[in-house]
């Protein structure tokens, strides 16, 4: 498709970007266009083509010059089939070819989490030097009890951010705070190790010209296997966050989650080390998650507007200076809460379509629930300790917690130790 677009634009003909333009152009091309590849997993193809074309188009009409068409040659591509295209047995996987050529049987590392009736489609598709079978299937939502189903007329809160993912708030003074500092120290862990590693290739690294070489080559695959693997645990942490805001909304009947959209923010023309953590957010994953798991659970989730929920005292209505920590203290009325669940109280009141602030009043948590998501991480144990901080010698740490002394007076805590006792007066 590339050269013939290619070719169309050499003789300025308008270029084929369109899905059903495609399809005829691949009926009238004749079997062995897409090599082994059948009708099927060439639609496919050329949906994923025609889709990269028209939001790069979008982009443009927007005024983004710098968004690209699709002109790049790719050598691998996701591939899709449907239900009734290919045939799942047990751990194997038929997936049909074209005409004239042997059927490609996929094995699976694992068993499919899902009956084979329930399945609409296997995608196909590499990652880090790795093949894996995306699987697309049909879940019923879930069935409760009389009595114990999601009230729609319970509504809560919802705040994205980074160090807090998720903090809710909810009807009757519950509150919910997931951690995700051990999320954050993985994505800075991951760049530190990424640095060291180009710093020790550096030195060794193939003159120009052999770009293509053994060692090239093999330090490609190990840094693709690399970032695959950090962003497979960042995805299951993400999806360990969301299933707690679920699990805990289900526990509190609520029928209806308003989060806040914070989406705006990345349209902001700030710094480097502020566009990096914008990045590693991934808001647009956070929202996807959690929207899937709350809809199985039978709630629905309403994006609502979040501008100055962060900055604005729910007291007063002022606008209040972005705290260094946590705590959100207002200046002219004294009130002091923490700024992730005095956000989420905010969007709580809030209506999808509304505008940045709401008459009703608002009610901040009283009995917080704190969760931990990226336990399986490396370096995240179980305390709350951020994993990227040395054990003892982070200035400012509190170390380890020490039990509280006895009645009788006498600390439990070992003596501290006077570095300077074979010193002599004066002496540095």
């Amino acid at each position: 498709m590339l050269e013939v677009n290619g070719w169309r634009r050499r003789r300025r003909d308008a270029p084929l970007s369109g899905y059903q333009e495609l399809c005829r152009e691949l009926s009238g091309s004749g079997p062995g266009t897409f090599a082994e590849l059948d009708s099927v997993g060439a639609r496919s193809v050329l949906r994923r083509f025609s889709d990269a074309w028209f939001a790069a188009a979008k982009r443009r009409s927007a005024g983004d010059l710098s968004a690209r068409f699709p002109r790049r040659r790719r050598g691998l591509v996701p591939v899709r089939w449907y239900h009734g295209t290919f045939t799942l047995d047990g751990r194997r996987v038929r997936i049909p070819t074209a005409k004239g050529t042997a059927p490609l049987w996929v094995r699976l590392a694992r068993d499919v989490p899902y009956p084979a009736e329930q399945i609409r489609s296997v995608t196909l598709l590499c990652e880090g030097g790795r093949l894996f079978l995306d699987v697309t299937a049909e879940v019923p939502v879930a069935v409760y009890p009389p009595g114990q189903e999601p009230d729609p007329a319970r509504v809560a809160g919802v705040d994205l951010g980074i160090i807090h993912p998720y903090a809710v708030a909810g009807p009757d003074g519950e509150g919910l705070l997931v951690s995700g500092r051990a999320i954050r120290a993985e994505h800075r862990m991951h760049l530190a190790d990424t640095k060291a590693r180009r710093r020790a290739v550096a030195r060794r690294a193939p003159r120009p010209g052999q770009k293509g070489s053994r060692r090239w080559r093999q330090y490609r695959r190990r840094a693709r296997l690399v970032e695959g693997r950090h962003r497979r645990r960042v995805r299951q942490a993400q999806h360990e966050a969301a299933r707690s805001v679920v699990s805990w909304a289900v526990e509190q009947r609520v029928g209806v989650l308003h989060v806040g959209d914070p989406r705006g923010v990345l349209d902001i023309d700030a710094g480097r080390r502020h566009n990096l953590r914008l990045r590693q957010w991934q808001i647009g994953r956070l929202l996807q998650i959690l929207t899937d798991k709350a809809t199985l659970a039978g709630i629905t989730v309403r994006l609502v507007d979040e501008r100055g929920t962060s900055s604005t005292c729910p007291a007063c209505h002022r606008r209040v200076p972005k705290p260094r920590g946590r705590t959100l203290s207002c200046p002219h009325c004294a009130f002091s809460g923490h700024r992730d669940l005095v956000a989420a109280a905010s969007i709580a009141t809030r209506v999808p379509g509304g505008g940045p602030t709401t008459p009703a009043a608002v009610v901040l948590p009283e009995l917080v629930t704190h969760r931990r998501a990226g336990r399986h991480l490396p370096g995240a144990g179980r305390s709350r300790r951020d994993p990227r901080r040395p054990p003892r010698a982070a200035r400012g740490s509190v170390g380890p917690r020490r039990p509280a002394p006895p009645p009788g007076g006498e600390s439990l805590a070992p003596t501290a130790r006077i570095h300077n006792t074979h010193r002599k007066p004066g002496e540095r």
